[in-house]
């Protein structure tokens, strides 16, 4: 697979310029701030439908216009497409594929594969753990871009629950809880509650010395009465069943990621003493949504893959809604939905300790630069190559590390490469040079 044309109308800094590529190694050269990351973002956005760099659409519209357009020509497998993606912030944005108007952009999903190799990927390892449900989910649409339904599904859901949770909690009357659940921790406090849906530490539910609520319910259930329950209860089954098919296919793609991660962690890092693994982890633990051992996460250390429950999409369903059951005094006093995907956390480690807040600065470049290449080879194993997309990330890594990576990243039908200056990019990475400046890019 690979770009024969990228045409990028009132996008970011471009008014307007469009690029003739071919297979192999593009660079695109120029001083900061001059737009070279703005080519990559384009293709990657043509990919995605998103940005890496900024969460919503309005930045990437130029200054004083009103919309955006991208459109990419597409070589795969000796089929030519043509995708045009129409920005317009506010508004739905729009698309076609080869000159035809499809319903939902979404549609477009799956003609250009790329993988983006940017400096932000640093906070893959380091940030929050929403950086790496990000990860996971964007691999999982690039490779079954059904999955993109699935994740607009669950996310649809998520924000109906949670506008209920908000109007029930400002109902007086409600019942006092009692009793304690307990938590395995998919990440800080900030992250969720940066997004609207609470943190993630311990609290407790409304059971009764049996166990059970005042009229004999799961502990928890005691809560909104008539309609308003009835209500909470269909978005409860929503929720377990959208969120039970997200989980299933983020379980089996991190057991497929990991023995990718372990050798390109090895390739990057120069053969280091110490293997990178990768496992899934959830927010909360009930027997539903446990692992075959069913022990909880040792403190201070990742928890091992033998914790992951089974890719079970029925099982993880019941393992949902006992967790809801669990939790529904808590969601009502405080307003956030404190179950479901949207809570977890992709586990990185390197030997037998996490690699966020354990790892060295260029140990976590070893395992971001992992991640990056296990993506590349699962869509490699899939079908075509996807395109390659480096974007300023020599200037970050050792010389080392620059140049296994360059080697590594050869063998690609197509990728495309941006330096501030010629010598940042290895030898094994020379090709079609273009310079990048006012506005302009012109082939060298």
């Amino acid at each position: 697979m690979y770009l024969t044309r990228l045409a990028l109308t009132d996008f970011r800094s471009y008014a307007g310029v469009e690029l003739s590529l071919e297979p192999g190694v593009s660079t695109f050269v120029g001083p900061n701030g001059q737009g070279k990351t703005n080519l990559v973002e384009a293709a990657a956005y043509v990919s995605t439908l998103g940005s890496h760099r900024v969460a919503t659409d309005a930045p990437l519209v130029r200054a004083g216009a009103e919309r955006a357009i991208l459109r990419a020509a597409v070589t795969s497998s000796g089929r030519d497409s043509l995708v045009e993606i129409e920005i317009n912030p506010g508004r739905a944005n729009r698309a076609r594929l080869n000159r035809a108007p499809v319903s939902r952009p979404r549609q477009v999903l799956g003609v250009l594969s790329t993988v983006l190799f940017a400096p932000e990927d640093l906070a893959l390892v380091k940030g929050d753990p929403e950086q790496r449900r990000r990860f996971l989910d964007d691999l999982l649409v690039a490779s079954a871009p059904r999955y993109a339904g699935v994740r607009a599904d669950y996310e649809r859901v998520l924000r109906q629950r949670t506008a209920l949770l908000k109007s029930l909690r400002a109902r007086p009357g409600r019942p006092a809880r009692s009793g304690t659940r307990t938590y395995a921790r998919a990440g800080a406090p900030r992250d969720a509650e940066r997004s609207g849906r609470g943190g993630d530490g311990p609290g407790h539910n409304g059971s009764g010395q049996d166990g059970t609520g005042p009229d004999g319910a799961p502990p928890d259930r005691a809560g909104p009465a008539g309609p308003a329950a009835s209500t909470l209860d269909v978005w409860d089954e929503h929720l377990a069943t959208a969120g039970a098919e997200l989980l299933a296919a983020r379980i089996r793609l991190t057991a497929s990621l990991r023995p990718l991660v372990a050798r390109s962690y090895s390739a990057v890092a120069g053969g280091a003493s110490v293997e990178a693994g990768i496992s899934y982890r959830q927010s909360l633990r009930t027997p539903g949504l446990s692992g075959p051992s069913g022990s909880p996460s040792r403190p201070g250390r990742a928890p091992a893959e033998a914790d992951e429950p089974a890719a079970d999409a029925a099982r993880l369903a019941d393992g949902l809604r006992e967790a809801l059951a669990m939790v529904r005094g808590e969601e009502l006093e405080r307003g956030v939905c404190l179950v479901g995907p949207h809570r977890d956390d992709l586990d990185l480690r390197i030997g037998d300790l996490p690699a966020r807040g354990y790892a060295s600065q260029g140990e976590s470049w070893s395992m971001a630069l992992a991640l990056r290449l296990s993506a590349f080879e699962a869509l490699r194993g899939a079908g075509d190559d996807p395109v390659l997309l480096l974007d300023d990330v020599f200037a970050e890594l050792d010389v080392g590390r620059r140049e296994r990576l360059a080697r590594l990243a050869a063998g690609a039908e197509q990728v495309l490469v941006t330096a501030a200056v010629p010598a940042d990019v290895p030898a094994a990475l020379r090709g079609a040079r273009f310079d990048v400046g006012g506005g302009t890019v012109t082939r060298a």
